[in-house]
């Protein structure tokens, strides 16, 4: 179900992309991987959260990236982005199997460095969730499967885009997120997002 949702929005993306000429829209996936600078080891929380009381740094792993953005005239527009980590992670090497997810939508600027080649400067906000999975359920069909821990982010980001045929280009990229009160299962709320990501563009680009 998340992962037809993603579909959905690149879809409405690529929809809003053909109100007029002018305009242009782009969808992009990646894979990339999270650090988070100066965090320290994992320790015993001070306080149990109810699901585990240690506390990590939120890095490592293989996050899959999909997004999509409008421009408009002045090559200023608006994105939806989002990351996941790939497979469930063993949080803290106890076996809790976690996923960590973060959702941004941004405000996007893509000024020109040459015919094929550009920026994508972004920054916005948006929330982070991290699913802890449970190994059961109790309830039938009804049930998660899984607890939630959810956080307002706000973010900062940007892409060297190159287009290496036609509308398609790939694009390396990092971005900061600041994950606000982000201590109930992490170290830090300093998140460093690096990857890179291949994508279309509808439209002029």
């Amino acid at each position: 179900m998340r992962k037809l949702a993603f579909l959905a929005a690149v879809i409405a993306v690529f929809a809003l992309a053909n109100v007029a000429s002018a305009q242009q829209g782009d969808a992009s996936i990646g894979f990339g991987t999270l650090m988070s600078p100066g965090a320290s080891p994992c320790a015993v929380s001070p306080s149990s959260n109810g699901i585990v009381p240690i506390v990590c740094p939120e890095k490592g792993g293989l996050y899959t990236n999909i997004g999509g953005d409008v421009i408009f005239h002045k090559r200023i527009g608006f994105a939806f982005d989002a990351d996941w980590r790939t497979s469930q992670g063993n949080f803290a090497g106890i076996g809790q199997p976690y996923r960590p997810m973060l959702f941004s939508i941004d405000g996007i600027y893509q000024p020109r460095l040459s015919k094929k080649a550009g920026l994508d400067l972004m920054g916005g906000i948006g929330w982070q969730t991290t699913r802890f999975y449970l190994p059961y359920c109790t309830n039938g069909f009804t049930c998660n499967n899984y607890l939630s821990s959810n956080h307002f982010q706000i973010n900062v980001g940007a892409g060297i885009r190159y287009y290496v045929w036609g509308h398609v280009f790939v694009r390396p990229e990092v971005r900061y997120y600041k994950v606000l009160n982000n201590t109930d299962y992490y170290t830090s709320g300093n998140i460093v997002h690096v990857g890179a990501s291949i994508g279309y563009t509808i439209g002029p680009d």
